[in-house]
């Protein structure tokens, strides 16, 4: 595996930056070489920060077009150094996106179960920030992994595993990381083209051949509602299929949270069950039909309902298990560390960290359980430890939430629905209020359908 240092050819010298925002201000569509000089004006600092302030709101208020996007994104891409792998693995290397969810801990299980399925995972990944887990932090609950990876690194535990999952270098995109931080303090965040870019040029870096996008709606999503996240998925995907990657977005509903746990080591135990072809219906049906599409991308399956087959199959046999383990050795775990965990007979509570107290919360009524309110569990379980709300924080990986119960059950008054995972000294009453109060019972059976509402593709 090999890397190649980022090239944005413009000349600088044609342009100049009161010029290029004053078109972009009065709603004009800028030219490829303009926005090759804004993006490598951002990295070169020749844009001051108030000019990148005022092309991002001028961007935020006017739009770009489909093209527009597309040469940002590329840009962008270019700004930094970008992956790229042997020749034998061409139409093999892939990975997946999540705009972010409650309780979402799909990569842990979905890497290693493409990985037996043949294909190359290089799969970079974020740190939580908000209300939403991030899958290093998630990680990092098991003794001595390591997220920090070199290329060459990557590239053998590639050639020896096929999946990794580690954070990002600093040389990878480095405008994203810029244009981020003014986008934040400017109000300029909820910007289509400006998402699709911050997204689809980070994962365009990995010299990906397919990438599958999981875009998530509802309440405790990103984007609130089906349309928004329809808008979103359209423009990643052409995005990412004008800078050759083979690309389809899943629209998935996240009202309720995903599987029956909140919090960094109790995701990783619910993972380990899911590895084993236990755990949750809707955690293994977002693993398969996110799988699937991508085995149908490449062309390893000729539908995605034949290639969410495999990818159950690989959770079935104990494969996808099995390259799960391997990657954790090859990212720094002890094997025997490693073996334990995976071994279904183990008390992965003796290797995960594990909170000094478990609290449980009782339905105060009887009936069906109508919803949960993720956003509101993930806030809950962020203050008591296992979120941050700046970057940088630290986490406590053994706190969280375990559901007993999810939305659909039949209940009885006084039936435990949530054990809260503490340390002793952060549950408070308001807490235990807000716990109660996210929890909605009704008299009316539910029906529980599939998380996934639409597949959007070029």
């Amino acid at each position: 595996m090999a890397t190649d240092s980022g090239q944005i050819e413009v000349d600088m010298s044609k342009f100049r930056a009161p010029d290029v925002i004053a078109k972009k201000r009065d709603g004009q569509a800028l030219s490829k070489e303009e926005i090759q000089y804004f993006v490598k004006g951002v990295v070169s600092k020749e844009f001051q920060d108030s000019q990148i302030g005022a092309m991002l709101m001028a961007i935020f208020l006017n739009g770009m077009n489909r093209d527009e996007t597309t040469t940002l994104t590329r840009a962008m891409r270019d700004s930094g150094s970008t992956l790229s792998f042997p020749a034998q693995w061409a139409g093999l290397v892939v990975d997946k996106h999540s705009t972010g969810g409650v309780g979402d801990k799909i990569s842990l299980p979905l890497a290693p179960a493409l990985a037996a399925c043949g294909l190359k995972v290089p799969m970079i990944s974020g740190r939580g920030l908000g209300h939403t887990g991030g899958t290093l932090d998630k990680l990092e609950s098991i003794p001595n992994f390591t997220v920090s990876c070199t290329t060459g690194e990557m590239g053998d535990i590639l050639e020896k595993v096929g999946c990794c999952i580690v954070g990002q270098t600093a040389d990878i995109v480095p405008a994203d990381k810029i244009m981020y931080g003014i986008r934040d303090v400017t109000g300029t965040v909820e910007s289509l083209p400006l998402i699709t870019a911050s997204i689809v040029s980070k994962k365009a870096s990995e010299g990906l051949s397919a990438l599958v996008l999981d875009v998530k709606y509802g309440q405790a999503a990103f984007m609130k509602t089906l349309d928004k996240a329809r808008d979103l998925a359209h423009s990643m995907v052409s995005a990412s299929e004008g800078l050759g990657v083979k690309t389809v977005a899943l629209l998935t509903k996240m009202d309720n949270p995903i599987g029956l746990t909140i919090g960094n080591g109790l995701e990783v135990w619910e993972s380990l069950l899911c590895l084993q072809g236990e755990g949750p219906q809707d955690l293994k049906e977002l693993v398969c039909q996110l799988g699937g599409h991508l085995l149908a991308r490449v062309g390893t399956a000729a539908t995605a309902s034949e290639g969410s087959e495999k990818i159950a199959e690989k959770l079935r046999n104990g494969e996808a298990l099995q390259k799960f383990c391997d990657m954790m050795v090859a990212q720094g775990v002890k094997q025997e560390t490693a073996e334990a965990l995976c071994c279904p007979d183990t008390d992965v509570f003796t290797i995960l960290p594990r909170a000094e107290h478990v609290e449980d919360l009782c339905c105060q009524n009887s009936g069906f359980i109508q919803s949960i309110d993720a956003l509101e569990l993930a806030r809950v379980s962020a203050e008591l430890g296992a979120g941050r709300s700046k970057a940088g924080e630290a986490v406590d990986p053994a706190v969280g939430l375990q559901l007993l119960k999810t939305v659909g059950s039949k209940v009885t008054k006084g039936d435990v629905w949530v054990k809260v995972h503490h340390q002793g000294d952060c549950v408070s009453a308001n807490h235990i209020t807000r716990l109660q109060n996210s929890l909605l019972i009704g008299g009316e059976s539910v029906e529980v359908g599939s998380r996934v509402t639409e597949v959007v593709s070029n």
